[in-house]
């Protein structure tokens, strides 16, 4: 292996794991590992989180499903287990590379139904756009009608707050973004007949084409619904999880959208499986509804798990079955 190969792998998989595992590290370290044992052991009802993964499966699985109304929207042919099985898949290998399982899933959709690579994409900008805006208009609805938590949240955790003064108070910033306009702009108007802009061109293209497929679906309506039915899954499969716990069952369902909310803007944060942001954005949040910190540490450190070895193993399901069905086809 030479050292382009181990710098890339250090960047993919070592660095972002080691962040994530520093940053559990220095959470649990505070806290007593006795008492937040004794919870794991006696104060969780494992049957009712194992009922809430039903609801994390099935918002997988409706995501599948709106993926294959993106593509169609094109006029693509897209087999409907395909666009399923690999957004399951997708999940798994984002366990091991993360932000990769979206390329691997474009991938496996071009092998399997010859749909070019770059449409594809096109419509994953689309599938990724529209749940950053559903999370967005989540979030901006919470803050606005939970003011006082959010104020008090950053009052309790000022590092999070200032950390984003800070990278909007920086120049720097602002000047390598004009930088990086100027070059893209330099490169297409001024070498548009090199080789590999006119690749880079036709990339583009296709990509713009698979993202106008939301404008061009006729059945916009569908995509709004499998949009809401995703996310109220995918709600449901974190909320459900507090009446697993005594001291989260009466929290009440402002409390679970709160800290849905909060969790969700922590999986964005590109390490395995949320793993470190995750546990730091629920525990802050359940100890700032008054929430004991081992009880909030034990908490996230159970529902992540479980839900992290699910998401493994339905994705690991996803990924054997690609070639297995496809094959049948092909045979038959």
């Amino acid at each position: 292996m030479d050292f382009k190969a181990i710098l890339r792998t250090f960047l993919k998989i070592i660095l972002p794991l080691a962040f994530g595992c520093l940053l559990l590290w220095y959470l649990y370290s505070k806290m007593d590992i006795g008492e937040i044992w004794n919870v794991i052991r006696k104060g969780v009802h494992y049957e009712i989180i194992l009922f809430s993964l039903l609801f994390g499966l099935g918002a997988n699985v409706v995501r599948g499903l709106r993926w294959g109304l993106l593509i169609r929207s094109l006029g693509d042919k897209v087999k409907t287990s395909n666009v399923v099985y690999a957004v399951l898949g997708n999940y798994a290998v984002n366990l091991v590379l993360p932000r990769v399982g979206e390329v691997w899933r474009c991938g496996m959709i071009t092998k399997y139904d010859k749909i070019p690579f770059t449409r594809l994409f096109g419509t994953l900008l689309i599938d990724r756009v529209s749940d950053t805006v559903t999370v967005g208009l989540i979030t901006i609805s919470i803050i606005l009608f939970n003011f006082g938590f959010f104020q008090n949240f950053f009052a309790k955790n000022p590092a999070l707050l200032e950390g984003f003064q800070s990278m909007f108070n920086s120049i720097w910033i602002y000047v390598a973004v004009v930088i990086f306009i100027v070059g893209i702009w330099f490169v297409f108007t001024y070498m548009s007949n090199f080789t590999l802009v006119k690749k880079a061109k036709s990339m583009l293209q296709n990509i713009w084409e698979g993202m106008k497929s939301v404008w061009l679906m006729k059945r916009k309506g569908l995509f709004v619904i499998q949009t809401l039915l995703i996310w109220i899954g995918y709600f449901l499969y974190f909320y459900i999880t507090f009446y697993a716990f005594d001291f989260t069952r009466d929290l009440g369902i402002t409390v679970g959208l709160i800290a849905f909310t909060m969790s969700s803007i922590a999986v964005a944060v590109p390490v395995q499986g949320g793993i470190g942001p995750w546990h730091f954005m629920v525990i802050a949040t359940l100890v700032c509804f008054g929430v004991k910190e081992t009880d909030a540490a034990a908490f996230a450190l159970v529902v992540h798990t479980v839900q992290t070895i699910w998401l493994g193993l339905t994705g690991l399901l996803g990924v054997i079955a690609l070639p297995i069905t496809n094959k049948k086809i092909n045979n038959g």
